[in-house]
């Protein structure tokens, strides 16, 4: 199931980008440089940036889990803007979009492609014209292990590892854009008995950063947090060397209707929001 993150920064990644391993030390530093983060943004929010409602109402979310730390950050800034609050369950895009067609009452959805917005839209499981790209991803070839990984990405190449952490390429585009990387390389075949599959980006991720692989292509994401360096090293791979990475933003059925809702998708596309998703490594 679906991880819960209510108004709070979630899993991991952050803690070791923050350049903390895993554990409760880690996850209060991280908790501590949102903080400071959020009241830096707040600060800077004009405040009538949005309408406020006349009711406050809490908004439901899905959300990719490379996304949901940046929602997380972006959940206070939401709340002083509007007055909404909002509660999101992470995952897989493919797992949350198997519970939306099992009738999970998510009303927005921030997936981690644009194919699953588009497919709900279609099967009328969400709003038609309502998706609109709120972030786009970019992928780096990432190792927990400081100088494995050098600024070219000749690593792949060169060896000295025994496996590569990547999303299943059927059901992630930063598995796609890590196979069509490969391919680029012109190394798809000499790899592929290294690969270990992950069912997420996410997965991946905690892969590389568990030693279960000694690197991984990873989201850049999941290893930047605003205002720091990325621990360890990594390749930031060169947008021209797989697909795009278009993440989609969509009104679900239980979200026609409700103020808050809407209220979540007209903030994502504010200079505030968009400063913030910037800072975690996403193009806007």
């Amino acid at each position: 199931m679906a991880n819960r993150v209510a108004n709070r920064a979630a899993g991991p990644a952050a803690d070791h980008a923050a350049g903390a391993g895993p554990g409760r030390s880690g996850i209060t530093r991280r908790l501590r440089v949102i903080g400071r983060l959020a009241t830096l943004a707040l600060a800077a929010l004009p405040l009538v940036a949005l309408p406020l409602a006349a009711r406050a109402d809490t908004v439901l979310v899905a959300v990719a889990s490379n996304f949901a730390g940046p929602l997380a950050a972006l959940a206070p800034l939401f709340q002083r803007a509007t007055g909404h609050q909002l509660q999101a369950a992470a995952g897989a895009t493919t797992r949350l979009a198997t519970q939306i067609a099992a009738g999970a009452p998510y009303q927005v959805l921030l997936a981690a492609d644009q194919a699953t917005p588009a497919r709900l839209q279609a099967e009328g499981l969400a709003l038609a014209g309502s998706g609109f790209t709120y972030a786009s991803g970019r992928l780096v070839l990432w190792s927990a292990q400081p100088g494995l990984v050098d600024s070219q990405g000749e690593v792949l190449a060169r060896g000295g590892f025994k496996h590569l952490a990547i999303a299943n390429p059927k059901l992630a585009p930063y598995g796609e854009a890590a196979l069509a990387v490969l391919r680029a390389r012109g190394l798809d075949a000499t790899l592929r008995p290294r690969l270990v599959l992950a069912e997420s980006v996410a997965q991946a991720y905690q892969f590389v950063l568990t030693g279960n692989a000694e690197l991984g292509f990873v989201a850049l994401s999941q290893v930047q947090l605003p205002g720091q360096m990325p621990a360890g090293s990594l390749w930031r791979v060169p947008a021209a060397l797989h697909p795009a990475i278009h993440q989609d933003a969509v009104l679900l059925k239980p979200g026609q209707g409700q103020v808050a809702a809407q209220a979540l998708l007209d903030f994502l596309k504010s200079p505030a929001a968009k400063a913030l998703i910037q800072a975690y490594g996403f193009g806007v």
